[in-house]
């Protein structure tokens, strides 16, 4: 069972009569000092570890769980705290005050928060409210207490739930544009298509965020997300994740049952992704590019027609070769900081090298790919100027290559899908791409 909060005070001895009337400053840890909940921090800074211990426990119920939680390992140094009430200590400190947190539940984090900030230790608010075993004079204190939180902001709940990635989800469109089926009921079974695969991929990357909490706060970028940075309260993650996913079970359900299916291998494969599959080496990468791939197929199952297998090889090389450069880049961007290995992958810094010519390799793959379709029976039927299409593998030379460069150079800092949305000469490759298309029907 829990051990209730009890004083943690640096000096043994008692406190004289001079030090009893300095200025005091109290701090509630939850609600003031830390932008979360030490519950919920010390759930999520090891869960796999934290399912293990409680399934090895014997003891089921709240109080096992409760005392696990307690021994929790908890990174002090990098939780969510409030900058502003950082600040106030900091200039009471330099005051020459003491500085207690007040906090009336895990008295061991709490005193692990209080020794990491060099604060004086933990008081319990019964015995503030007492005036008993306090190491200061009641009538001496400053108190910052519980603070007004404002509601998550629409714009932190977009930048949580990732909108901006939706546009992977457009691949759900490609096997219509491809068989030219530009009819009404095509584009609106696509459109709940891509609402689906946005509310479930939402869901998902919550999820995700959850998981990588310790590792996102030592990263130099994924610490400004919304869970790392305690903008979004990790309950609120936890309400959201079903709403979405029950969101994106009624949109397929509109669909077909067969697409609720490709949505369900979806999931289930996200799901593994983030809990094993991504810390495995190149295996990630192969699951990413199974997971677009996948959007493609749910997308011809959704509109109902037929999936091209050509282009279900070229979609396999061409998002092997974007993990590839998503991987290059992360860890380019690790080594350009002097940063160490990342912990949550099972990757080193001095496989830049060999990553980066996979990657050149599998988008070279796609051209040729691509070049063999051109050269099949399977064009004439689709295209009244198929040798229009011979245009499109110089395009893809040159994106694929200036993609590959820029990773090199280090100025990719997002994933290479989302990069070519935002890059103004990968627009307008894909912009002429789309022109020399529609010429050759």
């Amino acid at each position: 069972m829990e051990q209730p909060v009890r004083q943690y005070d640096r000096s043994e001895a008692a406190p004289q009569a001079g030090s009893a009337l300095a200025r005091t400053l109290v701090i509630d840890l939850e609600g003031a000092l830390l932008r979360s909940e030490l519950l919920m921090e010390a759930l999520f800074s090891s869960p796999g570890r934290m399912l293990a211990r409680f399934g090895a426990g014997g003891r089921p119920g709240m109080a096992a769980l409760t005392e696990i939680l307690a021994r929790a390992e908890i990174d002090y140094a990098h939780l969510p705290y409030d900058g502003e009430v950082l600040n106030r200590a900091l200039a009471a400190r330099a005051r020459g005050e003491r500085i207690f947190l007040l906090a009336e539940r895990f008295a061991g984090h709490a005193a692990g928060v209080a020794a990491h900030l060099g604060f004086d230790g933990v008081i319990a608010p019964a015995d503030l409210a007492a005036g008993a075993n306090l190491p200061f004079d009641r009538a001496s204190i400053e108190r910052i207490g519980e603070r007004s939180r404002s509601r998550v902001s629409f714009k932190i709940w977009a930048k949580a739930l990732r909108v901006y990635q939706y546009a992977k989800n457009t691949l759900v469109f490609v096997p219509a544009l491809t068989a030219h089926q530009m009819n009404f009921a095509t584009l609106g079974s696509a459109l709940l298509a891509f609402l689906a695969f946005s509310a479930c991929a939402s869901g998902a990357y919550l999820m995700n965020d959850l998981l990588d909490l310790a590792a996102d706060r030592q990263h130099p970028t994924k610490r400004h997300r919304p869970l790392a940075a305690g903008e979004l309260p990790i309950s609120s993650a936890l309400a959201a994740i079903p709403a979405l996913w029950a969101f994106a079970v009624a949109a397929s359900l509109c669909i077909s049952t067969a697409f609720l299916g490709v949505l369900a291998v979806y999931l289930a494969t996200t799901i593994a992704y983030s809990l094993v599959l991504k810390r495995k080496m190149l295996v990630d990468v192969v699951t990413l590019a199974g997971l677009y791939s996948l959007r493609i197929g749910a997308g011809a199952v959704a509109a109902g027609v037929m999936l091209s297998e050509w282009l279900m090889i070229f979609s396999l090389f061409v998002f092997t070769s974007l993990a590839l450069i998503k991987r290059f880049s992360e860890l380019g961007m690790r080594e350009g900081a002097g940063l160490s290995d990342p912990s949550n992958r099972d990757y080193r810094i001095t496989d830049l090298h060999i990553i980066a010519a996979m990657a050149a390799a599998s988008a070279m793959n796609a051209v040729t790919v691509f070049a063999l379709y051109l050269s099949s029976s399977a064009v004439t039927p689709l295209y009244s100027r198929p040798w229009l299409l011979w245009l499109l593998a110089p395009l893809l030379l040159y994106w694929f290559g200036r993609a590959l460069m820029i990773a090199h150079r280090r100025e990719m800092p997002d994933d290479p899908i989302i990069y070519a949305f935002r890059d103004g000469a990968s627009r307008t490759t894909v912009a002429a791409m789309i022109c020399i298309m529609l010429a050759a029907i």
